[in-house]
């Protein structure tokens, strides 16, 4: 046992061997750690004091140039009054300023020039005219001491002056050495001039005063010296209060009493002027910043010298950092203890995390009833608002009245526009925005939006346009509404911020894009090469559909040129029907193209976030809240698109989505076609026509639209052109093209080949051939009176095409020119007219609880013809719609007291539930009232568009929705599902175009 217990003892472990040696290696230990905490600790203060030291000179130079900028605005206003007093005073006889007007003036504008003490205007008279001068003003001229002046060759005596300044009236402002010294500055250089700093009068604190020349007559582009003596009438002086400049702009900036601020007068650097500051003032001496200040004399220095109230305390952090470097490589213990206490916290942070979490979802749903609330007590005085005013327009007013009503209304309904663009917003940020599955026609849609912005676009001279490849099919299925916003949205910002060239709208399918993009295709159609026939003439510099210059070339017309031949000659209509059918999803690709003011490339970054703009003054000179395009982006990638733009300053802007559509088969579409544009294309079907255009891309829409009609379109390029294609003399044996209608745009027309016409028509009079000439058309965006009569007499019909091209307006002005429909009156909307032919003779019952509400509503369908009877509640109604009752449809507010309009609508179809029960038993007869079925069209009216959703109308057994205020397209969307049209008495539709100008 003890040989054990010694060979035990024996095997010690090297610490144990040594452990002699701990207490050293811990003092050297101890030692190394406080050298190297030292080492951090100085580091991190010299790292404290370089960031002090830049922070002072950001600082001082922050202010410094405030001081310039605000000094720059009050110079700037000076020197606008010296060019007034120029203008009215001397250009204008007799003058239109005196002394009253002078000073009421500049006491009435004195807040844009809130640094100035005051603002006078001395005239410069020389010696010969002291005397005459003295009479005219019954004064005698004096000096700054108020004595009379002596002989001098020139004087400056004050004759206008702001109330502030009235005592300097007579004054002579050249009888002081340092403002004689100034004012001979001034007008040898033509810029403001600065004095010395001086006392005010009135007041202790230092000022300056700032003199611009006045000039009786226009100056040359560079000016000599003795023309600007010569032209001087004389000067507009303004004294600066120096310190309160300086204090406005300290008490404007966080953290003013940080630091000290000195402003120097430097210009006799030997003897440096102090303007603001103690010279003497306490402070941190140890750091000091020095900042130029430029006031635009160049004559006089000034400079701006910062320092800190206090000295640069003991840098704690520092400190503590090394000092707990060295506790932590000592209490290795305490680590784990940190570790436990960190795992602690973590577990309570998760609790707290998930406590925040119950309440930012309470705080989503609180946001939510919030905004339908806020969102419903808006919109509801609102829809009395507008529809009240739209009752207005409808009555006879003066011209005065109808000006103050229109523009109240654009008001209401721009407020509309964005409450519902905040809502969709918050619609997006929740997750809660959904999008519809139902057919509907893309073309038609484009059609809408481009009428939406035609007065607009024409009233600007804008080219508005729309394109849409043949492979695109004709019924897709998705959001009609959704789609139409992100394309109104475009088009609405190119149309506001393009003021020359054009807008267009471009439709064709993703992959078909690709395709033009990457590879060179020969134009050919059927195996020819003439069916578009372009050749380059000069008329326009660039290949677009204007002529100018567009962001993106790709749309240009040598890519433009390889879609259309693509779709004729891969795309006849059986093709169409065939690829239309076999794939259950298509991606089109939509681009909106202007040549507006682009977008600056410092701005291209943030232009899809929300509430941003490109420009601050954006939203100045052309309204809106920078939300659209953020929209826009969330829908189209809630569309499984995406959205990209290509833009250049001053030459215009690009912007191209992608959206995935449904398709739908060709058997099951609906007949919401047959009764528009089929009817349109059998009325045309047969007919030919020739397009005379110099610009091959507009040219190219123009046989789009006639194509949608059923019109065989050939297209030339000139007058000549068009000659060749119809052959010698109209001859019918040559085999060549003959065309029932000629389309020429205007500007191709004014070229100088508008006597062409004449001769065609005496061509075929002596020819002698018994068919009929083709119908000239003239196509213009605008036309003036004068233009018209010209194309009258050269032979176009009476009917002129106004631009932008839709299908329905198109037909229905070729219908006018051949005699085959109904003319129209300029101006008249159609849309009044369905809605009438709609609502004529229904019985309406309009239920809601507010009485200004249900006025409105009342009078938007009586206008449309129908008898309305209202009810303010739910009780009501239902008392009113006991069985049999003769009632068309009901119009339901929702949000009502005692019982609300989906409560109101459950019951309703109970009851007929029940009623119709009873007729298919043979309970109930037929006769006394009673019909077949009973269901009545009932449609929610509510201005709560979050809550109004249309799968809740649908849940409660409403057939529908119209938000208020009452639009007379949703009007006639929601209830067009339900009435057949009837022929109206509208005189619109019966009487002549007198005009001449098809709208």
């Amino acid at each position: 046992m003890k040989s054990e217990q010694a060979g035990s003892n024996g095997k010690n472990t090297f610490i144990q061997a040594h452990r002699a040696w701990l207490p050293k290696l811990l003092m050297l230990w101890i030692l190394l750690m406080a050298l190297i905490g030292w080492c951090i600790y100085t580091k991190m203060d010299a790292d404290t004091k370089v960031r002090r030291k830049e922070v002072l000179g950001s600082l001082c130079d922050q202010r410094a140039r405030m001081l310039q900028d605000q000094f720059s605005v009050s110079v700037n206003h000076v020197h606008a009054l010296a060019i007034l007093v120029s203008t009215f005073h001397y250009y204008r006889t007799p003058s239109a300023i005196d002394q009253e007007t002078f000073a009421e003036y500049t006491a009435r504008t004195a807040f844009e020039r809130p640094l100035l003490s005051g603002v006078a205007y001395a005239q410069r008279v020389v010696n010969s005219e002291r005397e005459s001068f003295e009479k005219q003003h019954g004064w005698v001229i004096k000096t700054m001491e108020r004595k009379p002046s002596q002989v001098r060759d020139e004087y400056a005596p004050v004759i206008f002056a702001q109330e502030t300044l009235s005592y300097l009236e007579s004054l002579d402002m050249m009888s002081g050495e340092e403002d004689r010294e100034n004012i001979l500055r001034a007008r040898a250089t033509g810029k403001a001039v600065l004095t010395s700093p001086f006392k005010l009068l009135g007041s202790h604190h230092l000022g300056v005063v700032l003199t611009f020349p006045v000039y009786k007559s226009k100056l040359p582009t560079k000016p000599t010296m003795e023309e600007r003596i010569k032209a001087t009438a004389g000067y507009v002086g303004g004294s600066f209060d120096v310190e309160s400049l300086v204090e406005n702009l300290l008490g404007q900036l966080a953290g003013n009493q940080a630091i000290l601020v000195n402003v120097y007068d430097i210009t006799n650097f030997t003897d440096p002027l102090i303007m603001y500051g103690k010279q003497d003032e306490e402070g941190d001496m140890s750091l000091v910043h020095e900042s130029k200040l430029d006031f635009g004399d160049p004559y006089r220095k000034h400079k701006m010298i910062c320092r800190y109230h206090q000295k640069a305390p003991t840098n704690w952090i520092a400190l503590t950092t090394a000092f707990l470097f060295f506790v932590i490589l000592l209490l290795v213990g305490y680590i784990l203890y940190s570790a436990g206490n960190r795992i602690v916290k973590v577990e309570d942070d998760f609790h707290k995390m998930a406590e925040l979490k119950v309440r930012a979802e309470s705080a989503d749903i609180a946001k939510s009833q919030f905004l339908a609330t806020v969102s419903h007590e808006i919109r509801t005085p609102m829809n009395g608002i507008l529809g009240m005013l739209g009752l207005l327009l409808g009555t006879e007013l003066s011209s005065t009245q109808l000006d103050y009503a229109q523009t109240a209304q654009a008001c209401g309904m721009a407020l509309i526009a964005l409450i519902n663009e905040v809502l969709d917003r918050a619609k997006i940020e929740a997750g809660k925005l959904e999008l519809e599955t139902v057919p509907f026609d893309i073309r038609s849609i484009l059609d809408d939006v481009l009428s939406l912005f035609s007065e607009k676009s024409r009233h600007k001279g804008l080219e508005l346009a729309v394109f849409v490849s043949d492979k695109v099919p004709d019924i897709v299925m998705g959001d009609p509404g959704r789609f139409r916003q992100i394309v109104t949205n475009l088009v609405g910002n190119s149309v506001k911020f393009t003021e020359r060239g054009h807008i267009l709208v471009k439709v064709h399918l993703a992959e078909n894009r690709m395709s033009t993009m990457n590879g060179k295709m020969e134009t050919f159609l059927n195996g020819r090469s003439d069916e578009v026939v372009h050749v380059s003439s000069g008329g326009y510099n660039f290949k677009t559909l204007s002529g100018h210059e567009a962001a993106d070339e790709r749309n240009s017309w040598d890519n433009f040129k390889h879609l259309i031949a693509d779709e004729e000659f891969f795309f006849d209509d059986s093709v169409k029907k065939v690829a239309s059918e076999s794939y259950e999803q298509v991606t089109l690709m939509v681009s909106v193209e202007d040549t507006g003011n682009g977008i600056p490339f410092i701005a291209q970054d943030k232009i899809f976030m929300p509430f941003v703009q490109a420009d601050s003054s954006t939203s100045r000179h052309y309204g809106g809240t920078g939300i659209g395009l953020s929209i826009s982006k969330c829908l189209v990638e809630l569309m499984g698109g995406e959205i990209s733009f290509i833009s250049r300053p001053q030459v215009g802007s690009t912007f191209s989505f992608t959206a995935d559509f449904g398709t739908i088969k060709k058997n099951s579409i609906t007949d919401m076609k047959k009764h528009n544009l089929e009817d349109l294309r059998s009325s045309f079907r047969g007919f030919k026509a020739i397009v005379v255009d110099g610009k091959p891309v507009r040219a190219a829409v123009t046989r789009y639209h006639l194509k949608r009609l059923g019109i065989q379109a050939k297209v030339a390029n000139s007058i000549n052109k068009a000659v060749s294609l119809c052959g010698k003399n109209w001859s019918l044996t040559s085999g060549i093209f003959q065309p029932d209608m000629i389309f020429v745009e205007k500007d191709s027309w004014i070229c100088g080949e508008d006597g062409i016409f004449n001769v065609w028509q005496l061509d075929w009079k002596q020819n002698g051939h018994m068919f009929k000439i083709p119908q000239m058309i003239l196509l213009a965006t605008n036309i003036t009176n004068t233009e018209f009569d010209k194309a009258k007499a050269a032979g176009f019909s009476d009917t002129v095409i106004m631009k932008p091209l839709r299908a329905s307006m198109v037909a229905a002005c070729l219908q006018q020119v051949l005699g085959t429909g109904k003319k129209r009156q300029l101006g008249k909307d159609t849309g009044s007219s369905f809605a009438r032919s709609l609502l004529c003779g229904k019985k309406i019952l309009v239920v809601d609880d507010n009485r200004v509400n249900r006025r409105v509503a009342a009078g938007a369908l009586q206008n449309f013809g129908a008898h309305v009877t209202c009810a303010e509640s739910g009780k009501i109604a239902l008392e009113m719609l006991q069985l049999p009752h003769n009632f068309d449809a009901c119009f339901m507010d929702i949000q009502m007291p005692e019982m609300d309009g989906f409560q109101a609508t459950g019951k309703i179809r109970e009851m007929e539930r029940k009623a119709n029960e009873l007729l298919m038993n043979g309970e109930c007869g037929e006769g006394n009232g009673w019909k077949k079925e009973y269901h009545l069209p009932i449609l929610a009216m509510t201005a709560d568009v979050i809550q109004a959703t249309y799968e809740k109308c649908v849940e409660c057994g409403m057939d529908g929705y119209v938000t208020k205020p009452f639009e007379e397209e949703n009007l006639y969307q929601a209830v067009a599902k339900f009435f057949n049209p009837k022929p109206t008495s509208d005189n619109s539709l019966q009487n002549g175009n007198r005009t001449g100008k098809a709208p």
